[in-house]
């Protein structure tokens, strides 16, 4: 189900090297931003009703896609660097004018933290990580890029795309409406259904040898209380690994999802959503407190 209400409004921004960005926002323009950065090779749709939620209770909830993906340009140049992505998300909250509560899941948590690591002048009031950290477990990684490698070129049918999800993912129920799989799907030239991201994406994948430093690095800057919200099933994120890091921030702190794997917002939507609003709430009391 998708978090995206008919009620949305699309946002359109400016980000790094100029490049177009699409956004839809659910909730008052005066509440506290949160700025959703969906993971690699997925769209906004990705944050299931979450956006929604956090609308309904005040927040300005706006549903990012990231650069190549989703209704968001793709870039000129073939490439992809990390840094883009963070300072598409420091344009964003310029953009707004006011911190903003980022938060990202794998690829999105990555550009989340080096955003939130140098904020822009408006400033970061939170740092909600989904499923991502240093030190990805190896064959976690790769299974997530040999489904993308695999299945890039596309489907002749949604149903056949829908195959695809049912085997790499065997733990979650297979939807009987493929409506909302056709929102992550661009029909083609030729008449096939491909993912709605950029497959050059792909082409390089990030470097552990070059992020796992340039992470822990940037959690010891990251000005505001920050949160992991780990999988307790997750292939990529050990409890470990997850404690060690998260006490590298000045206010950080581990909560395990329970059932969930690394897609943990799919995997269990409900209780993502309920400790993604309880953290949101905190930073906000906390902001009121500070202004008052």
């Amino acid at each position: 189900m998708s978090g995206i209400s008919d009620h949305a409004q699309k946002r359109d921004f400016v980000g790094a090297h100029g490049l177009a960005l699409t956004g839809f926002q659910n909730g008052p323009d005066e509440g506290l931003p949160v700025i959703l950065s969906h993971g690699g090779g997925q769209t906004r749709h990705a944050w299931g009703r979450s956006a929604h939620v956090l609308a309904q209770h005040g927040f300005r909830a706006i549903a990012l896609d990231l650069r190549g993906h989703g209704d968001s340009a793709w870039s000129v140049s073939g490439l992809y660097p990390i840094e883009d992505y963070a300072e598409d998300l420091r344009l964003i909250m310029t953009a707004l004018g006011r911190p903003a509560i980022l938060v990202g899941a794998s690829l999105g948590g990555m550009a989340s933290l080096l955003a939130a690591a140098d904020p822009p002048p408006v400033g970061v009031a939170g740092v909600c990580l989904v499923d991502v950290s240093p030190h990805l477990l190896p064959e976690g990684v790769e299974g997530i890029l040999g489904f993308m490698r695999a299945t890039q070129g596309g489907f002749d049918t949604v149903a056949e795309a829908a195959q695809a999800i049912a085997s790499y993912l065997p733990h979650r129920p297979r939807p009987t409406d493929l409506a909302g799989l056709e929102k992550i799907l661009r029909k083609s030239p030729d008449g096939r259904y491909a993912w709605h991201w950029d497959p050059r994406i792909i082409e390089f994948p990030l470097d552990p040898a070059v992020m796992n430093p340039m992470l822990e690095a940037a959690a010891r800057r990251v000005p505001a209380k920050a949160i992991l919200l780990r999988g307790e099933l997750s292939e990529l994120v050990t409890h470990n690994v997850a404690t060690d890091f998260m006490g590298l921030f000045r206010d950080g702190s581990v909560v395990d999802v329970e059932g969930a794997r690394h897609m943990v917002a799919g995997d269990r939507n409900d209780l993502f959503g309920q400790r993604l609003l309880e953290f949101a709430v905190a930073v906000r009391d906390e902001t009121r407190l500070k202004s008052s």
